[in-house]
């Protein structure tokens, strides 16, 4: 887990892309069963996370959603996409188009400062 709160908390999803997840604690199974409170901070989070990985990363695109199909509770994916990753413009479960992708920043230091701004803005 990189960071909770008392509201949410947010883990890093294994992939060869930078992908968080936002989970909210309660188990909602819906986004309009949020309190206005979840909602805030949810956004508060997606607006950041975002900003961060564009700023370290310099991905091609910020691919941000909300399935639940598999798992029926409230969870937002935050990925950085990249016209060369292994699926793009595919989906992450879709069909892989190429091999070979790799990183060119090290996630480690990115987790490291997100979640030091983190805990300075929400605690």
């Amino acid at each position: 887990m990189l960071y909770t709160n008392s509201l949410i908390y947010i883990e890093l999803h294994e992939s060869e892309i930078p992908w968080l997840k936002i989970f909210t604690h309660a188990p909602h199974k819906e986004f309009s069963e949020c309190s206005r409170n979840e909602k805030e901070m949810i956004f508060e989070l997606l607006d950041l996370i975002e900003k961060e990985m564009l700023a370290y990363f310099k991905p091609d695109k910020i691919n941000i959603a909300s399935f639940g199909n598999m798992l029926p509770r409230v969870h937002w994916h935050i990925m950085a996409r990249f016209c060369d990753d292994s699926y793009f413009p595919e989906p992450m479960w879709g069909i892989r188009q190429r091999e070979g992708f790799g990183l060119t920043a090290p996630m480690e230091p990115f987790l490291e400062e997100l979640k030091g701004k983190l805990i300075a803005r929400f605690g």
